[in-house]
């Protein structure tokens, strides 16, 4: 049976910068889906359309808000820089807490406060964009890997990209 991971904790850092941890300000992160593109095909002479999935991934856009101004974040605002989106997944049979870790190579590209109050904690937003590397890893094991100068695209250890390569000549 399929096991039941529940979020417990989350964090965001700078992935080369110690003490970058946002642990205790962090209000929500969204790592980034993955959607693989796809290639319409509508024959005049078929009977139905057909979106084929090829082997590469529409950009993902990772995002986090934190609690409070994080005026750190503005070192390096608008250059890709890479970082980390950490999570605790508890296994809920098990009662263990799983690493989850999703490292991503972006550009911070929009800082946007929330609408708030004096009686409420402020939040900011924050958007990434230009993402040349991502990979996904849950208790240590890869699950997923894309890096767009590498040109690899792995899912669970399958380089799902190679055949093109080396169709390529590279």
């Amino acid at each position: 049976m399929q096991p039941l991971y529940m979020l417990t904790a989350v964090d965001v850092r700078r992935a080369e910068q110690a003490g970058s941890s946002r642990a205790t300000t962090i209000d929500k992160i969204t790592i980034p889906a993955v959607t693989f593109a796809t290639a319409a095909r509508n024959p005049g002479g078929g009977v139905m359309a057909v979106d084929h999935v090829m082997p590469r991934i529409e950009a993902p856009e990772p995002k986090f808000m934190v609690k409070g101004i994080d005026t750190e974040i503005f070192t390096g605002f608008g250059l890709r820089q890479r970082w980390v989106f950490a999570a605790a997944y508890r296994d809920k049979k098990t009662n263990l807490a799983l690493p989850a870790r999703a490292v991503i190579e972006g550009a911070i590209m929009q800082w946007e406060p929330d609408e708030s109050d004096p009686a409420q904690f402020q939040g900011c937003n924050h958007v990434i964009k230009e993402v040349t590397h991502y990979e996904f890893s849950l208790n240590g094991e890869e699950l997923w890997y894309a890096d767009d100068e590498e040109r690899v695209l792995r899912i669970k250890g399958e380089d799902l990209f190679a055949a093109e390569r080396t169709a390529l000549g590279a």
